[in-house]
């Protein structure tokens, strides 16, 4: 299997790569580049966690920090980012010994997500993510989140 096939069209080299492995043609696989993607695809879960995460926190902390501009949409974001949290996190159990690292690393995405989109600044807002894991999953909280 040439590999410059990966460098020239990665979705062909995708297609090629699984079709030797469902043959068992272990010997004509691109090892080296099939590595490298295996290993991109775990940090892609982390990745994704983390973005989620720093969403629903700068949308948590802007809740908080601005009740009187609380909408709807804030609201649904919170819900929504909650949901797919969850999903990554049961589809990729092993991901959640990580999350005390993700979340630090989350609240500092989020602060920036408040900064940018409020006239709120670094200065104003908690420099350590002030929610639990069990806040920041918990569909109740915080408990003025549903409307009645």
């Amino acid at each position: 299997m040439p590999s410059n096939l990966y460098d020239t069209d990665f979705y062909a080299w995708t297609l090629e790569q699984s079709k030797l492995l469902k043959e068992g043609d272990f010997e004509h696989l691109d090892i080296t580049n099939l590595v490298e993607e295996i290993e991109s695809l775990g940090k892609q879960q982390r990745q994704e966690l983390r973005n989620r995460l720093g969403i629903l926190i700068g949308h948590l902390l802007k809740w908080d920090y601005q009740p009187e501009k609380r909408s709807k949409s804030w609201r649904v974001t919170i819900r929504e980012q909650r949901r797919e949290i969850l999903q990554i996190l049961e589809e990729n159990p092993s991901l959640k010994p990580y999350l005390a690292e993700v979340i630090a690393k989350a609240h500092l995405s989020g602060l920036d997500l408040v900064v940018k989109e409020t006239p709120l600044d670094y200065e104003d807002l908690p420099q350590s993510c002030p929610y639990t894991p069990e806040q920041l999953f918990d569909p109740n909280f915080p408990t003025d989140l549903n409307p009645a």
